[in-house]
């Protein structure tokens, strides 16, 4: 599959992502190589397979989820490098 530069700019302004011109053509190149190998595992016959979450059959060894206790505010907010007295202080992150 092939992939336009006009294209590629679209996707990166999508994500916003500020490319240098050198970066264009090399990622062009290597996204257009990804693209290519998937359209390639799409091709695969897959009929009568079934449908795994995981390669072997085993489940994953989990602990019940159960309350344990709750941490007393001023212990954790003890490292917070920002907290108001009762809940944490983060950075804006909506443009």
């Amino acid at each position: 599959m092939s992939i336009t530069a006009e294209t590629l700019r679209h996707v990166a302004e999508l994500a916003a992502l500020e490319l240098a011109p050198g970066e264009l053509e090399p990622l062009r190149r290597d996204l257009a190589a990804i693209l290519e190998h998937l359209a390639e595992l799409a091709r695969v016959d897959t009929q009568g397979v079934e449908p795994t979450a995981h390669v072997l059959d085993v489940a994953a060894p989990l602990r019940p989820d159960a309350v344990a206790g709750v941490l007393p505010v001023d212990e954790a907010l003890r490292n917070a490098p920002r907290h108001d007295g009762h809940s944490l202080v983060v950075p804006k992150v909506v443009e």
